[in-house]
């Protein structure tokens, strides 16, 4: 059975960075994604960002482009999330899923999830 933890989530003021990090662990092969998606209240759940375990391959939101860097460090089965120059809207609860499947940013498409850490960005 796949299981995700989060990690790092906080109170930064705008243009602040914060690191949140995702243990995941429980495949059975190489080929699975894993994806952070974020939930302010009132919105729907929206992918972040997506990393696949299989090639590398990453993708990114358009509002979090150039802001936002995936990495992975597979030897620690661990994801992090680096967001840089953070913005009031990226205020969210932040989930980490992951799923055997090519990488998407579609939330529907994962089937593990962990219990998300919150972000807070302050004006």
């Amino acid at each position: 059975e796949v299981y995700v933890v989060e990690s790092g989530g906080g109170l930064v003021q705008a243009g602040g960075s914060l690191t949140l990090s995702c243990a995941a662990a429980g495949f059975t092969s190489d080929d699975y994604a894993i994806g952070w998606f974020r939930q302010a209240p009132g919105k729907e759940r929206e992918g972040v960002s997506c990393i696949s375990r299989r090639d590398g391959s990453t993708y990114y939101a358009a509002s979090v482009k150039g802001r936002f860097t995936i990495s992975s460090d597979y030897a620690k089965n661990t994801v992090h999330l680096q967001m840089n120059s953070l913005k009031p809207e990226d205020t969210a609860r932040y989930y980490c899923a992951a799923e055997d499947i090519i990488a998407t940013m579609d939330p529907l498409e994962f089937g593990s999830w962990g219990q998300g850490t919150q972000v807070t960005v302050s004006s």
